[in-house]
């Protein structure tokens, strides 16, 4: 009788083979191991930009009494950020879908994950702590705005509102099955998500706070290099998992973000460089860090898109206009964006996610990327980055000028006192000192 059973579901099978060969092929997606060992080396790699990368990368260019504020900040977002992810944050960015503007709250405490539960071929488990590491140093990066001058309260309740009123909606923009995303935006790995709204945010923040007491007249250079230059090797390291496994797969198109992140950050550190030693006579490690800075953000949104020589040009691009968009804000317009975030991050975004859009297309040869979608030209896809670009600026902008105001009634201004800051974050806000030898 078994036997007979065994015979019967044989034959059933084959008749479906036979008759119904689609059928046969729409399996069940499962597990895919190999992209599930990627995915979680990319999620070290990118927590490894913010800490200890990002957090080094930012103290070395702060004055020696600020130090430590500024790993404590980094160090104190990442907290905030991960349990806020795990509250709410996750949800409202990839939940539900159809071309909304914000999702839901099905996800609230990530409710539909079990261990078994599937993102594509990837434990979403794995995919919600993959897109965390996102939502960690993005907010962090915003710091660099307003560096050596805000209250340690209002740091981290700002950075708490900003990640659920600016970084989880437009990440479903994006992403998370929004209205950007089903119009087309070309946004790979965080072009509009991450680098447009922390600089964009950092330059908002900048002007509401004002200028660090003395700026620009008093030189506030940065209390040591080396330990901004060993943040920015860690950032270049990091930028692999950050581009790389936004693929969400180990395979060619990883292996192409990852090449194309390095020839940009290599080409937007040589570029600079030599256009400091033009323009100064001198190159420094500061802009060559920078630089490499700005050729990794401004390829982030391209860089599921774009071949090598194409990432060759953006590299370069983003060193030339980076430079003299630092020079614009700092000298020109005198804003007081302490760490550069709005000129290279924002600026980089912006031109980065532009250039996504004409790099991506199959009719410029060696400079070729792998194809925009079947029907749609260069300039729709212009038009549709640029879209992206705006919008993404424009409500980044409203809202973090609102949670700046909200915040500065919540705890009785943004700013320490002028004397507080005279003595230092260091000692004011954490009655610690970042070097005591």
């Amino acid at each position: 009788m078994l036997q007979n059973q065994w015979i019967e579901n044989i034959a059933r099978a084959l008749l479906v083979l036979v008759l119904f060969p689609e059928m046969a092929m729409a399996e069940e997606v499962t597990l895919n191991e190999g992209n599930t060992a990627w995915i979680l080396t990319s999620t070290a790699l990118v927590l490894f930009m913010s800490l200890p990368g990002l957090a080094l990368f930012y103290g070395g260019l702060v004055r020696s009494k600020n130090v430590l504020s500024i790993l404590m900040q980094c160090f104190a977002i990442a907290g905030i950020a991960s349990i806020l992810w795990l509250l709410v944050g996750y949800s409202i960015a990839f939940s539900g879908g159809n071309g909304g503007f914000i999702g839901g709250f099905s996800n609230v405490l990530f409710a539909e994950i079990q261990e078994d539960t599937l993102s594509g071929d990837l434990p979403e488990s794995l995919f919600a702590i993959f897109q965390m590491t996102f939502a960690i140093i993005t907010p962090a990066l915003i710091i660099g705005g307003f560096a050596e001058r805000m209250k340690f309260s209002a740091v981290l309740l700002f950075s708490a509102i900003w990640l659920l009123v600016v970084y989880a909606p437009i990440t479903h923009w994006v992403w998370g099955g929004g209205w950007l995303g089903e119009m087309g935006l070309l946004d790979f790995a965080g072009g509009t998500v991450v680098h447009i709204t922390a600089g964009v945010a950092a330059l908002v923040a900048a002007l509401v706070l004002g200028p660090r007491k003395g700026f620009p007249g008093t030189a506030m250079p940065p209390h040591n290099m080396t330990m901004t230059v060993t943040g920015a090797g860690m950032l270049w390291v990091g930028w692999f998992g950050f581009n790389g496994g936004s693929a969400l797969a180990a395979n060619g198109d990883a292996a192409m973000a990852i090449l194309v992140t390095h020839i940009s950050a290599a080409a937007g550190a040589i570029t600079w460089m030599l256009y400091e030693w033009k323009k100064f006579g001198m190159p420094t490690a500061l802009g060559t860090v920078t630089g490499m800075v700005a050729g990794l953000g401004t390829i982030t949104p391209a860089s599921g898109f774009v071949g090598p020589a194409g990432a060759l040009v953006i590299g370069i691009v983003a060193g030339v206009v980076c430079f003299n968009a630092v020079m614009l804000i700092k000298r020109v317009w005198k804003i007081d964006d302490s760490l550069d975030v709005f000129p290279v991050h924002g600026v980089g975004g912006i031109i980065g996610t532009l250039m996504a859009g004409f790099f991506a297309s199959d009719q410029l040869g060696i400079f070729s990327g792998q194809g925009l979608a079947e029907g749609v030209t260069i300039a729709d896809q212009l038009g549709v980055q640029a879209v992206g670009v705006v919008a993404t600026a424009l409500y980044t902008a409203i809202a973090t000028w609102a949670i700046l105001k909200v915040v500065a009634m919540m705890t009785g201004g943004l700013r320490v006192t002028a004397d507080e800051e005279t003595e230092g974050l260091d000692i004011i806000s954490h009655e610690e000192r970042g070097y005591d030898l």
